[in-house]
């Protein structure tokens, strides 16, 4: 928790995601005001990349899947591999192939030697369609990160690698004994209290 002296100079000085989402009381801990604004951070540079690849009929996971599988080249990969590399989790990873392969943007085939396992391959209009996004995505990107010099770009890939090795890392103790929802148990913070 804030000492007094802290909350009384915060509450006269807002930050700005206090201003932005009209928050008059400050936030209770220094945690709790930068996951607000981690969170309200990444959703403007969803809703800013979705403008990019919307026009185009997919969605910002659609793209990310066929991202993964020009990576994967001519081996494809299998669904659930597919899945283990999002950036975003995606509960309907078959739905999201499902769609792509509707718009003829991947293919798909039951392996020979494990009749469990299906393999995806991106196909030629996937690749046209990354080839069409890929300036306007790097566009998007460099004009969104334009406030931050070079260094401050370092120093945030560094603090937001720190944050995913942190408790709620996928292989961290933490995140494997998962609780009944399936998600990572929320750690007992002082801080967050």
């Amino acid at each position: 928790m804030y000492s007094g002296l802290n909350v009384r100079l915060m509450s006269r000085m807002r930050s700005a995601v206090q201003e932005e989402i009209q928050q008059r009381r400050p936030f209770s801990s220094p945690s709790e005001e930068a996951v607000v604004a981690l969170v309200r951070t990444a959703d403007l540079l969803r809703r800013a990349l979705t403008d990019v690849v919307e026009p185009q009929g997919i969605t910002l996971q659609q793209y990310n899947v066929l991202r993964i599988l020009r990576g994967a080249g001519a081996e494809g990969l299998p669904t659930l591999e597919i899945a283990g590399r999002m950036i975003e989790q995606a509960p309907g990873v078959t739905r999201l192939l499902d769609r792509l392969q509707a718009k003829n943007l991947v293919r798909r085939q039951r392996s020979a030697e494990d009749r469990r396992q299906i393999r995806c391959w991106i196909a030629p209009a996937g690749l046209e369609l990354l080839t069409r996004l890929q300036s306007a995505m790097q566009e998007g990107a460099r004009g969104f990160m334009a406030p931050l010099s070079e260094a401050d770009l370092a120093s945030f890939v560094r603090l937001l690698d720190a944050l995913r090795a942190g408790p709620f890392a996928p292989h961290s103790a933490s995140h494997v004994a998962v609780t009944g929802t399936g998600r990572a148990p929320v750690p007992q913070n002082k801080e967050m209290k």
